[in-house]
């Protein structure tokens, strides 16, 4: 059985007639930016917010993560990594499964919010994993300066905690409209 959108029944990421309609503009790039580099800071602030920003009458993705269950999931998760991120033991941001976590979710969040806007999502996934090496690669950096000039890890991990909320917030809020 075919679809009028060649996806397969039952999850349309994008309505019939919507696909030549989608563009992105620099604001959607920068959105798509600020949730990569959240990402890099905590791999699951840009999927949370994009739950957060999301609802069951959204399309593709974002009409799961919009539920109260895609909510509560992306909440935890999000707050069980903000809580062991300052334990000692948790291994680097860098090794590969950490940075890999982060580009993969980086560009599942812009993903989602792209789609769920009716943009173009290729340019914003691009976009999301460049901030989210970024930001992993410079976040790690400066929390261990940070850490070294104040004697502890921990006003530096609180830092990059809100900063990654703020910005996966700017990243995954709905584009205006005219």
């Amino acid at each position: 059985m075919s679809c009028p959108t060649g996806r397969a029944p039952g999850l349309t990421l994008v309505r019939s007639g919507y696909r030549s309609q989608m563009r992105t503009s620099s604001p959607d790039l920068l959105r798509a930016a600020a949730l990569g580099v959240a990402s890099g800071a905590r791999s699951t602030s840009g999927v949370a917010a994009a739950a957060w920003t999301s609802t069951p009458k959204d399309d593709g993705p974002a009409r799961l993560l919009g539920t109260t269950a895609g909510r509560a999931v992306t909440a935890v998760a999000l707050l069980g990594e903000s809580g062991a991120d300052k334990h000692p033991s948790v291994p680097s941001r860098l090794a590969p499964a950490g940075l890999g976590g982060r580009l993969v979710l980086g560009a599942a969040a812009a993903f989602v919010v792209a789609l769920r806007d009716r943009r173009t999502p290729w340019p914003a996934v691009f976009v999301a994993v460049l901030g989210a090496g970024t930001s992993a690669w410079g976040g790690s950096r400066l929390r261990a300066t940070a850490s070294g000039q104040l004697g502890a890890d921990l006003p530096g991990a609180l830092t990059e905690d809100a900063l990654a909320v703020l910005l996966a917030a700017y990243g995954a809020r709905r584009p205006a409209t005219t």
